[in-house]
């Protein structure tokens, strides 16, 4: 199994593509200003975005993997990003920085290394097992 892809609704089409343009994702699919798919700069995964007058945006954050949270969050300040927070070391060994796409869905940079799939505390077994 693989992930396909992530879909957020967004209230201002344009705007939202403009944005996620500004993060580096690349554009593949524009369906009459409601629909729009992207790739991401790595990987296989795709991200979309669909219009709706009123957005559910809810506790779900999506984290955008870079290997240098500091130099992309300079790039993205340049860029007119705003962040709800600067980057940081977290307790769970990860860097994050934290902002909202203008929609207000939240986002998050960040780089993990090995400890995204294999932290010191990964599960050995399936413990249902």
């Amino acid at each position: 199994m693989d992930l396909n892809q992530v879909l957020v609704e967004v209230n201002d089409f344009d705007e939202s593509v403009a944005f996620y343009l500004k993060l580096g994702l690349r554009l593949i699919v524009s369906d009459r200003g409601e629909y729009a798919r992207f790739e991401m700069p790595s990987g296989s995964a795709t991200f979309s975005l669909y219009l709706t007058d009123v957005p559910v945006v809810g506790n779900t954050i999506l984290y955008f993997e870079v290997d240098d949270v500091n130099r992309t969050y300079a790039e993205l300040l340049k860029k007119g990003v705003t962040f709800d927070s600067a980057p940081a070391d977290q307790t769970y060994r990860w860097r994050t920085a934290r902002f909202r796409d203008p929609s207000g869905n939240k986002l998050c940079l960040f780089h993990a290394g090995i400890d995204r799939r294999f932290p010191p505390w990964r599960l050995e077994q399936d413990p249902a097992a």
